[in-house]
């Protein structure tokens, strides 16, 4: 700033302009003035031209209804309509630089003035007037709602006695509710003119048609709804369904034909292809029907049984499935641990859900025993199931899976102290010899590969091994270590500590390890005895995660014969039957009733 003084006054002037933030703030008034100038302009412009496109439509559906009240009554319909008339249900019109759409639909309307059809006083002619809607759409416009004008036509002359009928079809849902709006398409290629029409229910879910054309098991009536499942009618004599249990619709004169059809909302099914683990199994095939019937003597399902086959991940994906009780079936080489949920399995309308095939390695001979409340069918997970035959026994419980090991040969191991030997016997784990003698002063260790139960919601049960026991003056202990992320390592015996081990075979693990995913079992052996060592054939450990089957077991390696079965449960009686086992997989369920 300069600084001037005059008589001793001191005065200032300032060199200035704009700062950058003045600049800014200018910009951006004037970025608003103008945003509001252009934002009102273009406000203006559309209302004017949506004025001139409703115009040219309201032009459009006068001039159309001009040609409609220069018809004869006789002529007011629609071609194939009902009524029969000239008019094309759906028309295109070009009107100055617009293209519009036009939908044409005319009804016969049964006025209760002078009875109704259905009432009494009875109508015995029923069309009394017709009533006509128009809709009419620009299909070259960017946007722009659709414009509906309605119009009655009333006979010159009185009414005559009408020999047609009238044809009612009413549409529900699952539950019984009536569906407004419902697509209804109805063909008859008998009359003469054919009909073939579309219209949509009413508020209270149903098509009146009166004054209809008399005809025998000729209207083919279609019904369905967006998202909605599609019921129909069907021609008796078809090959495929000779004798459908709702036919096409019959039309007498002076009578009411009432036809009733149930809709709902579709729904999305996943079927998964998988093992104990969760890991998917890819390119499985399966059945699937559905138990709705539309024909007897033969019976003929709506959705009849068909094969579909998982992809890459183990995925097949039904987007749009009508509510139905549907049975589904392996048909591939592998043996069914289960499946999640039990079949046959409930689609309700508007719903979402997964079943899962639990799949295990073909073994000759196979049973899969499925227990179940026999009131309710609910799933009866810690069930005792037991096969005998002969001098053979097995037993299992629901809701419990094993894995484990019985090779480590080939380095097949995490790691271990070099004391342990796994590929002199393989399949069998036993002290490394040195000079054909063992060492007495160390206790060596080794380290099993992850085995991953799928899920950290689990739980597990025991630790088996194989042999029970030991040579005199060896010893064979364990201590296992969980987590769910894979990499931290804590090995503890039962009771969660450190300095304790699994010594017995069955032995409950330490429930400090429930709700992870991952597992690793540490093996110590020793001996007294330089000439003898322990050893370790298999080792598994029981488990339960989301891919086990909960209400299932699975027996493998059988032999072929007539097996004793039994199932026990808490507060149910005991169930027993018996089971001829031969070559390949079988199945069988075994209800079990509250005590």
């Amino acid at each position: 700033m300069l600084q001037v003084r005059h008589g001793g006054k001191r005065s200032a002037s300032r060199v200035s302009g704009f700062s950058f933030i003045e600049l800014l703030v200018v910009l951006g008034i004037l970025a608003i003035l103008f945003g509001g100038i252009f934002g009102a302009y273009a406000t203006i412009l559309d209302t004017v031209v949506n004025g001139e496109r409703r115009t040219a439509a309201v032009s459009v559906l006068n001039r159309q209804f001009e040609i409609i009240r220069n018809l004869t009554y006789e002529q007011v319909g629609t071609v194939n309509g009902i009524p029969p008339g000239i008019i094309p249900e759906n028309q295109t019109i070009m009107f100055g630089e617009y293209i519009f759409s036009v939908t044409t639909t005319i009804r016969n309307i049964d006025d209760p003035f002078d009875g109704t059809v259905t009432g009494n006083p009875h109508d015995a002619s029923p069309a009394d007037y017709k009533l006509v809607e128009m809709q009419t759409m620009c299909t070259s416009c960017r946007q722009g709602a659709p414009i509906l004008e309605t119009g009655r036509v009333a006979p010159k002359n009185l009414e005559s006695i009408s020999m047609n009928g009238s044809l009612f079809v009413n549409v529900f849902n699952a539950s019984g509710l009536s569906i407004p709006g419902a697509n209804v398409h109805i063909v008859n290629q008998s009359t003469t003119p054919t009909i073939d029409i579309t219209d949509t229910t009413d508020a209270s879910g149903t098509l009146q048609l009166v004054d209809v054309p008399t005809s025998t098991q000729a209207y083919q009536i279609t019904v369905t709804k967006a998202g909605f499942s599609t019921d129909k009618t069907y021609p008796i004599g078809a090959p495929a369904n000779p004798n459908p249990i709702v036919a096409h619709a019959t039309v007498v004169s002076q009578t009411v034909t009432q036809v009733s059809f149930v809709i709902d909302a579709l729904s999305a099914l996943t079927v998964q292809s998988k093992d104990i683990t969760c890991t998917p199994l890819a390119s499985q095939p399966f059945l699937i029907r559905g138990s709705k019937i539309i024909g007897t003597n033969p019976t003929v399902y709506k959705l009849a049984t068909t094969t579909f086959n998982t992809n890459a991940q183990g995925l097949f994906v039904f987007p749009g499935l009508e509510w139905d009780l549907y049975d589904l079936a392996f048909t591939g080489s592998g043996d069914v641990a289960g499946t999640i949920p039990l079949t046959p399995l409930t689609v309700n309308p508007s719903s979402s859900l997964e079943a899962s095939f639990i799949l295990a390695p073909p073994n000759p001979d196979s049973l899969l025993l499925t227990v179940k409340d026999g009131v309710t069918g609910a799933v009866l997970p810690e069930t005792d199931v037991a096969i005998t035959l002969g001098g053979f026994s097995g037993s299992k419980k629901t809701n419990r899976a094993f894995l484990g090991e019985s090779n480590w040969a080939g380095g097949n191991y995490t790691t271990q102290d070099g004391g342990i030997d796994a590929d002199m016997i393989p399949g069998r784990l036993t002290l490394l010899a040195q000079g054909g003698l063992y060492s007495t002063s160390t206790e060596s260790w080794l380290i099993s590969n992850t085995i991953d139960v799928g899920s950290s919601t689990s739980q597990f049960f025991t630790l088996n091994w194989n042999p029970l026991t030991e040579p005199i003056g060896t010893t064979l202990r364990f201590q296992i270590a969980s987590n769910n992320d894979n990499a931290t390592w804590n090995f503890v015996g039962p009771g969660g500590s450190g300095s304790a081990y699994y010594t017995t075979s069955g032995e409950t693990i330490f429930s400090g390890h429930a709700n992870n995913r991952y597992i690793r079992y540490k093996a110590f052996m020793s001996t007294t005895d330089e000439t003898v060592t322990p050893y370790l054939d298999d080792i598994s450990i029981e488990f339960n995660s989301v891919c086990v089957p909960p209400s299932q077991v699975l027996f493998q390696s059988l032999v072929a014969g007539t097996y004793d079965v039994s199932a026990s449960h808490a507060g149910y009686e005991l169930a027993t039957t018996t089971v001829a086992i031969g070559s390949g997989f079988n199945e069988i369920e075994i209800p079990m009733f509250p005590l």
